[in-house]
């Protein structure tokens, strides 16, 4: 996998988001546990996808990739509490849960293609 990786690149913005997003909970909303949370799985996703890189064989790489859909599935779960909570604005939820949707997606596409291909 490249640098300049669709994934990767769009996988480190969204952490970055994530990362701002945790500074925002916990200095002005004052909230602690979830922002944490959400800090561990939003960025997960991409530290995988790097992690994947590197993998030891084409089996390794997927289930890294595996993993990180997982994590993005997730933090998908704790927008919507944050959101459900009142902790972050529709708005907010919107454009964070629409990245990592997108995010979603693309790692659902990946590995199902990885998949069909090892089993051939």
């Amino acid at each position: 996998m490249k640098n300049d990786n669709v994934l990767h690149l769009k996988s480190k913005k969204f952490a970055i988001r994530i990362i701002n997003t945790f500074k925002y909970l916990q200095s002005t909303k004052k909230e602690f546990v979830l922002s944490k949370q959400i800090l561990r799985s939003g960025t997960a996703i991409g530290a995988l996808i790097k992690e994947s890189e590197f993998a030891q064989s084409k089996k390794d790489f997927l289930n890294k990739l595996y993993i990180a859909l997982k994590e993005a599935n997730e933090t998908q779960y704790w927008l919507e509490l944050l959101f459900e909570t009142e902790y972050i604005t529709k708005i907010e939820f919107d454009s964070l849960s629409n990245d990592c949707v997108e995010l979603l997606k693309l790692l659902i596409s990946i590995t199902k293609k990885l998949k069909e291909n090892l089993s051939k």
